[in-house]
């Protein structure tokens, strides 16, 4: 008997990773880069990423483009642009952060310190479609909080370490605002005690509405989809590192990652900050990362990890009488029940 079957195909997941190392500066980090590469390795091998949708932006020396505000920007636009409903986006920041405002908000530190504030991720958080998730995970200082107004999951914890950070070199990823005033007047060549005044002076329109005097109104979301898992608290340092013998690497993203190593099952969110803010406090780190989302995505598998052995794909089929000894719910993406390339 005749069999209609539809193939319905997986979610697109895409990535945009961003690593700043600041080379030749006294800014310099060491660890950002292996961070961004070592995060792209583990969402081809464990999450299904297709490398072709993982955007890397990194400041190493010749690469192109380079991790601008505006560069940076400009890929998070895109990607959310290529976004439908049921997507699964991620993007990892893996450089200095910053406090702007008086230090009451939040910043990443782009290349050429051209700020992306809590309020360019609300903005950007505010165009996903409806059922498409944007996992950010920003290992810099002060990362707590960077998407404006997300509803905090796992906040600040008092607990101080209590032991050394095991002999590791480490810095802080932090750029104190005296450091980045300076440095952005010596740019812009303006008289001003304001960062945002040198910001628009230097970029533009490039430059965060933040500083541009534009009035924001966000959208009140049905369904808030973003989703921010913090290197530390908006009041903490996150750790650069410089093991010896081993490659630089950030603290946070090395903890995530031995964290997924040691549950290759399904996690959630809140238990994935959960599990890496003990580990870093076991190793004596003064940093707790953070989790902001709403309260049904603090329980989802991150980035939609489904069960090992589960399919990414659904099959739906229309039966008039169905044959002997047909499975009409086993398949392979791309053909039918029977074999038949669709």
């Amino acid at each position: 008997m005749a069999v209609a079957t539809r193939v319905i195909s997986s979610p697109k997941k895409l990535a945009t990773l961003v690593g700043c190392c600041y080379f030749n500066t006294n800014n310099e980090l060491h660890g950002c880069i292996n961070d961004v590469r070592s995060v792209a390795e583990t969402l081809v091998s464990r999450f299904g990423f297709d490398r072709r949708d993982v955007t890397v932006l990194t400041d190493e020396p010749g690469s192109h483009p380079m991790p601008t505000g505006a560069n940076i920007k400009r890929a998070l636009t895109d990607m959310i642009k290529k976004a439908k409903s049921g997507d699964v986006l991620v993007f990892h920041f893996s450089g200095h952060g910053t406090r702007v405002n008086h230090e009451k908000d939040e910043a990443i530190v782009p290349c050429d310190f051209n700020f992306i504030t809590d309020v360019d991720f609300r903005q950007m958080v505010d165009l996903l479609p409806s059922g498409t998730t944007l996992t950010i995970l920003s290992d810099s200082c002060h990362s707590g909080g960077l998407i404006n107004h997300e509803k905090e999951q796992i906040g600040p914890c008092t607990v101080k370490r209590s032991i050394d950070a095991k002999d590791l070199k480490s810095k802080p990823r932090f750029i104190p605002y005296e450091t980045a005033l300076q440095h952005l007047s010596g740019l812009s060549g303006i008289e001003s005690q304001q960062i945002g005044d040198h910001l628009a002076h230097l970029f533009g329109d490039d430059a965060s509405d933040k500083f541009l005097n534009k009035a924001y109104h966000p959208k009140k979301p049905i369904a808030d989809n973003g989703i921010l898992l913090s290197g530390c608290q908006a009041d903490q340092f996150s750790e650069d590192l410089s093991p010896e013998g081993e490659k630089p690497c950030g603290a946070f993203t090395n903890s995530f990652q031995k964290v997924l190593a040691q549950h290759p099952g399904t996690i959630s969110y809140k238990e994935l900050v959960t599990k890496v803010r003990q580990l870093l406090r076991s190793e004596g780190f003064d940093q707790n990362p953070c989790l902001y989302c709403s309260d049904s995505n603090a329980v989802s598998p991150f980035l939609s990890q489904k069960r090992p052995g589960t399919k990414d794909f659904d099959i739906e089929a229309t039966v008039g009488t169905a044959e002997k000894g047909v499975n009409l719910t086993t398949g392979v993406a791309g053909i039918d029940v029977k074999g038949n390339a669709v």
